[in-house]
């Protein structure tokens, strides 16, 4: 039997980190910088440690951008237009969102 330290919480890692900051983003959306900054450190707070705070930065930004990438080919008759459209909204997803994100999940998992 396990003997559980008083005030010990356990990591929850980088999925779980990334689910935060996922809903926290959705919330936050009116928020032009503050609002991923925050999702991120508290995503980076919820991962644990600072490695799995990066992963949970880029998961919700790269699934972002595959939802761009195959809903832009799906919607147009042209699948190549779509496809374009779609790695242009994977791009945006993953350089745009992901800096503010990535400051506050660094700071979030070096203080967790």
């Amino acid at each position: 039997m396990t003997r559980q330290v008083v005030g010990y919480r356990k990591s929850g890692g980088a999925v779980v980190g990334a689910v935060w900051i996922a809903v926290i983003s959705l919330l936050l959306f009116w928020l032009p910088f503050f609002g991923p900054l925050i999702a991120g450190f508290v995503g980076g707070k919820q991962a644990g440690t600072v490695g799995s705070a990066l992963g949970a930065v880029f998961l919700p930004a790269i699934l972002l951008g595959m939802l761009f990438f195959v809903f832009g080919t799906a919607v147009t008759f042209m699948p190549l237009v779509g496809a374009m459209a779609g790695a242009g909204g994977f791009i945006a997803a993953v350089a745009f969102v992901s800096a503010p994100l990535l400051i506050g999940a660094i700071l979030g998992g070096a203080l967790a």
